[in-house]
């Protein structure tokens, strides 16, 4: 799995050009990945409203109330190593923009 980490920047009002042009290289990006029979589940882009709920019973608005970056979104990959995965996130837009890619193994359990 692929999860997609920025900072976020309420100051960023992409023109309608930047966010197509955004939206191409995420496209040509998971296109790579899928021609190589790699791309298990395109994901989906998360959204910014949400709730936490704490060990202790409480709840706080939003997500990342307490973080300094979100988590725009995920994919999974079909790899044979967490190397190879890392191979594949090469190039991804987040990294064009100061985010990270954070390639995490998922767990399979029979029956499950």
């Amino acid at each position: 799995m692929m999860l997609f980490h920025s900072e976020p920047n309420p100051d960023f009002n992409p023109t309608p050009k930047q966010i197509e042009e955004e939206v191409k290289a995420w496209q040509d990006w998971m296109g790579s990945i899928d021609a190589q029979g790699k791309l298990k589940n395109p994901g989906e882009a998360l959204g910014f409203e949400g709730k936490t709920m704490h060990a202790n019973g409480t709840i706080t608005d939003g997500p990342y109330a307490e973080l300094k970056e979100i988590i725009g979104g995920f994919i999974i990959v079909s790899a044979g190593s967490i190397e190879e995965a890392i191979k594949l996130a090469n190039g991804c837009p987040a990294l064009s923009s100061g985010g990270k890619v954070e390639v995490r193994d998922i767990m399979v359990f029979d029956g499950m």
